[in-house]
């Protein structure tokens, strides 16, 4: 009889694993048609593409770059000892309320692992562009800290959030992405008056923060449509997440 019981509760515990993959593949992997694409048009591009145009050009354009030195001193003039890390919690801000509000129940318009995917996707396309300008621009801090002064990090990484809570809420309130947005600017004005960037740093590193995650929301289905998908002989190819013995990982699977 035991052995009898052990053998039933072998069997059903397969079928349970079975459904929860399933579920999972189902609900989260049925790649590409449940991914919202980028909702806006092409020109979407243009105004985050403006502002990085702007912060190259202060390199070759003097009117712009002189900008830069007059609005550092004017804030070294009216606010001399301002100091603050605020915008070292600000730039997360707007990511965190993404998952907050999935957590309180509000769903956005991605299920978690793609608006997870989505997100460490803008990371990626941020992180790497930042990471090669700063190093190959060797631009000098208006507080002379050292030369990665261009484009702003913290700034950048502020106007992605902004640009992810806007993506995901925006349809259920204008007011996410105001919200989002003001954040983010709040966080570039705290690196202005703190003299760790110059004005066109600031307004590169929004645009380039926009830009990642709107191209990152372009770009995603295609991925995971080339990870999950059925062929057209009708043979599937599937990427799963797990959860074992404490570790998690992700299950790969291809129906050949």
């Amino acid at each position: 009889m035991k052995k009898i019981l052990l053998f039933l509760c072998c069997i059903l515990s397969l079928e349970a694993n079975a459904q929860v993959a399933d579920s999972i593949k189902k609900d989260l992997f049925t790649a590409p048609d449940t991914v919202k694409r980028l909702h806006s048009k092409p020109w979407a591009m243009v105004p985050p593409a403006v502002l990085i145009t702007y912060g190259v050009l202060s390199f070759q354009i003097k009117p712009i770059r002189q900008l830069d030195y007059t609005i550092n001193g004017e804030i070294a003039k009216t606010d001399p000892t301002f100091s603050t890390k605020a915008e070292s919690y600000f730039q997360f801000a707007p990511i965190v309320i993404v998952y907050g509000l999935n957590l309180a129940g509000i769903s956005g318009k991605n299920t978690f692992i793609d608006r997870t995917a989505l997100l460490g996707l803008s990371g990626g396309i941020l992180g790497i562009s930042t990471t090669v300008l700063k190093h190959s621009t060797n631009r000098l801090r208006p507080n002379g800290a050292d030369n990665l002064s261009f484009p702003s990090g913290h700034t950048s990484t502020a106007f992605l959030g902004a640009e992810f809570l806007a993506q995901e809420y925006s349809q259920k309130s204008v007011w996410y992405g105001v919200a989002g947005y003001t954040i983010a600017a709040t966080t570039g004005v705290f690196r202005l008056y703190n003299r760790d960037h110059w004005f066109s740093d600031v307004v590169a590193g929004a645009g380039f923060g926009i830009l990642s995650t709107k191209l990152s929301y372009l770009v995603y289905p295609y991925i995971r449509n080339a990870i999950t998908h059925t062929n057209k002989q009708g043979k599937s190819t599937t990427l799963v997440p797990t959860y074992q013995d404490g570790m998690a990982g992700f299950s790969f699977a291809k129906q050949l």
